[in-house]
């Protein structure tokens, strides 16, 4: 039965791959991912993640699909999705020195002739501080064009690694997926990766 995952991200794929878990479809959705009046950070994850998997889901006969969202927050505030070096310093200004939270929703979908059966979603919430920033490091940072297309400008699994001071919580939600979550809730719908 086809796994499909409604993101091309290729941090999720590598992800999942890590588990051996591996999508027969990439199929992204085409969504508005702008958050509504006064949503919440965590609001804005889980309801997107949900939106990704549904809208996917229309596409397909049977199946199991994958919706993920991860946004990054500074107390209520949340962070862009760095599309240029203005975003990304600013980012860096507002992480820098201080805790922010990492949002992932994930929703599972499983279908069956054309419909979802059955649905299980979850939101996990990482905590992260980062140290000072320099300017030196904020530069480095910027021309390294690492934060560019990432939730909160800050690629955790390079340059961005060495201002982490403290996580608590799952390292792969950071990552854009939280792995032992995503796995118990395809277990639990009757994925089997063994086909």
């Amino acid at each position: 039965m086809d796994l499909i995952l409604a993101s091309a991200s290729p941090s999720r794929l590598s992800l999942l791959a890590n588990i051996k878990i591996i999508p027969t479809i990439i199929d992204p959705a085409d969504i508005d991912e702008s958050p509504l009046k006064a949503e919440l950070p965590n609001h804005l994850a889980a309801r997107l993640a949900k939106l990704k998997a549904d809208k996917v889901s229309q596409k397909y006969q049977a199946g199991y699909v994958i919706g993920a969202d991860t946004v990054t927050a500074r107390g209520r505030r949340i962070l862009p999705k760095a599309i240029n070096d203005d975003d990304v310093l600013y980012c860096l200004k507002l992480l820098s020195g201080a805790r922010h939270r990492v949002y992932t929703g994930v929703t599972v979908n499983y279908l069956a002739e054309g419909k979802i059966v059955k649905s299980s979603s979850r939101l996990v919430t990482t905590i992260v501080k980062f140290k000072n920033l320099d300017q030196y490091e904020i530069d480095e940072y910027i021309a390294s064009k690492e934060g560019i297309d990432k939730s909160g400008a800050t690629n955790i699994e390079g340059l961005a690694s060495k201002f982490v001071s403290f996580i608590n919580g799952s390292y792969s939600n950071i990552i854009g997926l939280p792995l032992h979550e995503t796995y118990l809730m395809l277990k639990g719908l009757g994925f089997n990766q063994r086909g």
